[in-house]
Formats: structure tokens, C-alpha cells, sequence
């Protein structure tokens, strides 16, 4: 038996969907809102019709029939913290989303839009590896200071479904495996699977920096500049995310534009991205120590794992853990349409959202 599976990603300027057919990919789209569109609306869930349309109006161009679709998965938005792996889409859910979200986020839509098409078509409706995820163990949750508890927040889906994929492909199940997985992207962070469950992490804004995000940066200097009275509240925030990072340095979150300068001898430029890839080494390093070095593999995934410069240099450092695999793209839609397909064959149950 086969299964028709409709994904639903939404973004702050863009709703991506998909439809894949078990693990084949019909067609994935991304549906682009204008400034124009977007700020009509007071607030990210005013949106929801207004996307839901965008969709229903794509669907029936391209003559999609939704009573032939299997199910509707969705990226999980700011709920409280979840597991990780799938969720039916309930009532609490939805009114956790659309009523008292953790976070305003585009994500939000994301779950109401999947539901409304799922109820449609009398199928049921999912999410996926939410961004909310959160298995840590009591101790990885101790920071230092108890104001500051650490938190679970990372790239879920992408990593989970790398680590998954990795441990099909030998024949081995996930739940057996510990694999470090760093997600390189306009944020990075790193994650460590062991045994089925994401037990550690280093976070985008406590370890290395990113195109567009400063990462972990000296505390004390971090508190003079905040109070220097030379930034507001807004401009410290971008400096950490936004106008981090690559940016800061080079002026630039494009990684290509980052190569091209060093191809053309500029050697400041050569510096901080090297700098890049030696503090995401550091990362893997620092998470290897969690399972004292018993790593089975280290992943390199994201659209930055594209580049064979960083990866080698990464590679480089980290090698004498684990064997590194280079697993480059984002891969959210096939992550959640693989989810969902392993939730339909019987392979995963999906959970209850309760609070």
C-alpha cells in the first residue's frame, strides 16, 4: 500500500509545501508572501486564512484531490516543551499555537493550516520533530546560573532526520546509535543522539558563530557593551543574531561570496572562516565528552555542509572522534513526509499533546 503525504512548512515570508508519494517527492513548492501581504497583518496568526487560501488556491490549480491524500504533516510550532518524533494534532495543540503560543513565530501556522485541510478531507493531521523538542537529562540543564537554566533549542528536524537516514543506510536503528550531528546553516547548532533521544546540544548562541549569528561570546565583555550606553536593547539583539557572525566580520552571510574572496587571496576573510569551522570542531569535541568519546559517527548537514572548504577543515579536527559524514541541505519537507510515512506504516506511534 502506498501513501500520499502533504507537507506544510511555513516560514516568515514563504509557506513551503510538498507532496510526496511514500518516500518519492511529487513536488515541493514554495509559495512567496510580499512585504506587502505580510504587513497588512497586526500580528503572525492574522496570516493564517490568508495563507490557507495561498494553498487551497495552488492545490486546486494544479487539480490535487485532498480526499486521495494519506495525511497532513506539519512543522511543529511554539508549544510547551514535546518530544521529539510525531504528534496528532489536537484541540490543546491548536490553541497552544493560535491563543498562547510559547513564542510568536511563524511556525504557529504551520499545525491550524494542516488540521483545517486534514478535517477537509477526513484524514488525520501531524506534526513533526517540533522546534520545541526537549529530552534533556537534569544535568545537562544546569548552566552555571540558576536565573539561566539551559534549554533544548535546535535544528530538530533536519538533524534527527539525518541521523535517522545515516543509521538506515548501515542497517542499523537509530535508537542503537550515538551520533553528533552539527546543522550548518544561517544558525548552527549541534546536537548529540544517543540512543534514540537528543541528550545534549550546543545551541547558536552558546557555541560557534554563524553567517548571521555571534554565537558564544566572552560574558563579561557582553555585559560592559550592554551597558555602555552606546546600543539599545533592539541593536544587542541583532548583533547576537542578524548582524553576527560572518556579517560582522566579512560584511556578507553568503558563504560562497566568504570562498571567492579567499580564491582572490584575501587572507582576513581565510582567517574567520576558518575560525568558523574551528569552533564548530570545538563543539563536536565538547559533546563527545558527554558520552565519553563513544561516538558511533559525526554528521555534517545544512546548506553550509555544501562547502568542501569547511567540511575539510572540520573534518580535519574532528576525525580522530568518529567517522564524519557529509550529509549537506536543509531537508525539512523530506524530513517531515518521512516522519509522517513511518507514523502511517506502523513504524513510529504518534503521542498526545498534552500541558
Amino acid at each position: 500500500m502506498s501513501y500520499k503525504i502533504f507537507v506544510v512548512n511555513t516560514g516568515s515570508t514563504s509557506t513551503k509545501i510538498a507532496l510526496y508519494e511514500d518516500e518519492k517527492e511529487i513536488f515541493t513548492k514554495s509559495l512567496s508572501h510580499s512585504d506587502e501581504d505580510i504587513n497588512k497583518y497586526h500580528d503572525v496568526q492574522d496570516q493564517l486564512h490568508m495563507r490557507l487560501e495561498f494553498i487551497r488556491s495552488f492545490l486546486e490549480e494544479k487539480k490535487i484531490d485532498i480526499k486521495e491524500l494519506s495525511c497532513v504533516v506539519a512543522r511543529g510550532g511554539m508549544l510547551l516543551p514535546v518530544k521529539s518524533g510525531a504528534y496528532e494534532i489536537n484541540e490543546l495543540m491548536l490553541d497552544r499555537v493560535e491563543n498562547r503560543p510559547v513564542m510568536e513565530h511563524a511556525s504557529n501556522l504551520a499545525a491550524p493550516i494542516a488540521y483545517s485541510i486534514a478535517k477537509e478531507a477526513g484524514i488525520p493531521s501531524y506534526i513533526y520533530d517540533s522546534v520545541m523538542t526537549d529530552e534533556f537529562p537534569d544535568i545537562a540543564r544546569i548552566s552555571g546560573m540558576p536565573d539561566i537554566p539551559r534549554s533544548s533549542t535546535s535544528h530538530v528536524l533536519n538533524t534527527r532526520a539525518m541521523a535517522i537516514k545515516y543509521a538506515k543506510s548501515l542497517g542499523k536503528k537509530y535508537q542503537d546509535m550515538t551520533i553528533i550531528v552539527a546543522h550548518l546553516g544561517g544558525g548552527i547548532s549541534i546536537n548529540l543522539h544517543h540512543k534514540g533521544r537528543i541528550i545534549d546540544l550546543v545551541s547558536d548562541d552558546e557555541g560557534p558563530f554563524s553567517p548571521e549569528r555571534a554565537g558564544r561570546v566572552p560574558c563579561r565583555e557582553l555585559i560592559n557593551l550592554c551597558y555602555s550606553g552606546k546600543y539599545d536593547k533592539k541593536t544587542m539583539q541583532r548583533k547576537l543574531r542578524g548582524n553576527g557572525g560572518l556579517k560582522a566580520y566579512l560584511n556578507t552571510i553568503d558563504a560562497r561570496e566568504v570562498e571567492k574572496m579567499i580564491a582572490n587571496g584575501d587572507e582576513y576573510a581565510k582567517l574567520i572562516y576558518e575560525a568558523m569551522a574551528y569552533q564548530i570542531a570545538k563543539g563536536i569535541g565538547e559533546l563527545a565528552t558527554v558520552v565519553e568519546g563513544k561516538v558511533d559517527a559525526i554528521i555534517l548537514t545544512g546548506g553550509i555542509a555544501h562547502s568542501q572548504m569547511l567540511t575539510s577543515w572540520i573534518k580535519n579536527r574532528v576525525s580522530f572522534i568518529a567517522h564524519v559524514e557529509i550529509m549537506p541541505g536543509e531537508n525539512e519537507m523530506e524530513a517531515l513526509a518521512y516522519g509522517a510515512l513511518r507514523v502511517l506504516r506502523g513504524e513510529e506511534k504518534a503521542k498526545e499533546y498534552t500541558e
